[in-house]
């Protein structure tokens, strides 16, 4: 597709769409990230949604964040082996300490679509955030980019589906910010709450060692920066 509104929105408002299916578009007029953001859509970048429906026995719909952030670490790395990509919690891909990819997850009944913005060509600005382009490392057309990751989402679809949720986080763990990272969580009331990384529950929740106690995270923005003193 050439142009359109939000993949995400088209894909998961199409009655026709299967899961496997994706929708890729050269532009998009309204992407949008978390918490109703706006994902600028920029000449040379990867925009694309693909579709899970959910069967009964399937793991928690929540560790799907896990299987989307895998899939996108396997297709970067294919596209560019030396690279070196990290995944931040819930949803970024960083690259050289900078913002690469993120993903967007959104569910209507037993569907699920989930979303890709990838800063193939173009690093996009975004006031207090350091952003990077892929092509810093290697130059990857959007038509290139898409098999990449669709047959690296419909592997890890599978392993999902047959894999204890145990070994996902841990999948999750080898290729994410480390345990002990310091990091701020923004909870989206007001708080920031200050700790460090502490792995992830098996459902993908994120623990945070705030010193005091371990909190459970279950939904937030995160960056990645010293523990304020006290």
């Amino acid at each position: 597709m050439d142009v359109t509104g939000s993949t995400n929105s088209d894909l998961g408002g199409d009655p026709a769409a299967v899961e496997g299916d994706w929708l890729v578009a050269r532009r998009q007029e309204a992407g949008r990230g978390r918490q109703g953001r706006e994902w600028q859509s920029l000449d040379g970048n990867f925009f694309g949604s693909t579709l899970v429906e959910l069967k009964p026995g399937d793991p928690e719909t929540a560790t799907l964040s896990l299987v989307a952030g895998l899939a996108l670490v396997d297709a970067i790395d294919l596209a560019a082996p030396q690279a070196g990509p990290m995944l931040k919690w819930p949803n970024d891909l960083m690259l050289d300490g900078a913002k690469l990819a993120g993903i967007l997850l959104e569910r209507s009944g037993d569907r699920v679509v989930a979303g890709f913005g990838v800063n193939l060509a173009v690093a996009p600005a975004i006031e207090g955030r350091e952003t990077i382009a892929l092509a810093e490392h290697v130059q990857m057309a959007p038509q290139a980019f898409a098999p990449l990751l669709a047959g690296a989402f419909s592997r890890m679809l599978a392993a999902w589906r047959q894999t204890a949720p145990s070994a996902l986080s841990m999948a999750w763990l080898q290729r994410g910010h480390p345990v002990g990272t310091p990091l701020t969580v923004h909870d989206g009331e007001g708080r920031a709450i200050a700790g460090r990384f502490a792995g992830l529950e098996e459902d993908g929740a994120m623990r945070l060692d705030t010193g005091e106690a371990i909190e459970v995270i279950r939904a937030g923005d995160v960056m990645l920066a010293p523990v304020p003193d006290a």
